[in-house]
C-alpha cells in the first residue's frame, strides 16, 4: 500500500504578510522623544548699546538650592517660595505696571507697587539653578514662569481679539499646526506677534552655582 504524501503547507505569500505586517506597525507605533524646553535666542540688535542699565525692581531672582529650595528676590528682599506659589507670583510681578511717565503702562492689571516692576517690556525674570538641583525641580520652576507669561499673554489676545473666541496659547497651536491653512496661518502670525510684542518673555538664565 502505497504512502500518502503529507500536504504541503504553501509559504509563498509569508513574506508578502510579514511585509504587510512590518509596515503596519511602523505606520501605528509611536515613538516617545525625550521632551525639552522651547527656547529661541533673540535676534542680535546692532544698534543696542552694550551696557544697559536694568533697575533692580525690574528684575525678579529666583535661585535653587541644591536642597531644591526655591529663593526670590524682589523689590530687595529675598524669601523661601513654594513651586505651587509662583505662577501666582510671577503673574503679579510682570502685571505689577508701577512705571510713572513713559514707563507707564496701559494694560497692565496690577497693584502698580513703585517697587515692583514698571511694565511688560521692562520686567524681566532670572533664574540660577545649583548643579546639584533635581531635574523634576528645575523642570517644574521652568514650567510655572511660562505658565506665568501665558497666563497674561492669554489675557491680553483675548483682550485685543475677542471675536476669535480663543487664547493665545490655543492661537499658537493652531498656528503650529500643519492642518491649518496658509491663508488662516498668516492671519494667526501677525496677531501672534503683536501679543509677544506686547508682552515680551524676557527670561534670563544664569550658569548653574557649583555646590559647596
Amino acid at each position: 500500500m502505497a504512502k500518502r504524501s503529507a500536504p504541503e503547507v504553501n509559504a509563498g505569500s509569508m513574506a508578502d504578510i510579514a511585509f504587510l505586517l512590518l509596515i503596519f506597525f511602523l505606520v501605528t507605533t509611536t515613538i516617545e522623544t525625550d521632551s525639552g524646553l522651547n527656547r529661541k535666542l533673540p535676534p542680535l540688535d546692532d544698534n543696542q548699546p552694550e551696557d544697559v542699565i536694568i533697575k533692580e525692581k525690574n528684575i525678579f531672582q529666583l535661585n535653587v538650592n541644591k536642597n531644591n529650595q526655591l529663593f526670590l528676590k524682589t523689590g530687595g528682599e529675598e524669601k523661601v517660595i513654594q513651586i505651587k506659589d509662583l505662577r501666582k507670583a510671577a503673574v503679579a510681578f510682570l502685571d505689577n505696571g508701577g512705571g510713572k511717565g513713559p514707563d507707564a503702562c496701559k494694560r497692565c492689571q496690577g497693584k502698580k507697587n513703585p517697587r515692583s516692576s514698571d511694565n511688560f517690556q521692562k520686567a524681566i525674570i532670572s533664574l540660577q539653578n545649583d548643579r546639584a538641583t533635581k531635574y523634576d525641580t528645575y523642570i517644574a520652576v521652568q514650567n510655572e514662569i511660562i505658565a506665568a507669561y501665558n497666563e497674561l499673554r492669554n489675557r491680553e489676545f483675548k483682550r485685543s481679539f475677542p471675536n476669535l473666541g480663543i487664547s493665545f496659547v490655543e492661537a499658537d497651536h493652531r498656528y503650529s499646526d500643519p492642518r491649518t491653512s496658509p491663508e488662516e496661518k498668516a492671519k494667526l502670525k501677525d496677531k501672534l506677534e503683536e501679543i509677544k510684542l506686547l508682552v515680551p518673555q524676557k527670561f534670563s538664565e544664569a550658569e548653574p552655582k557649583k555646590s559647596n
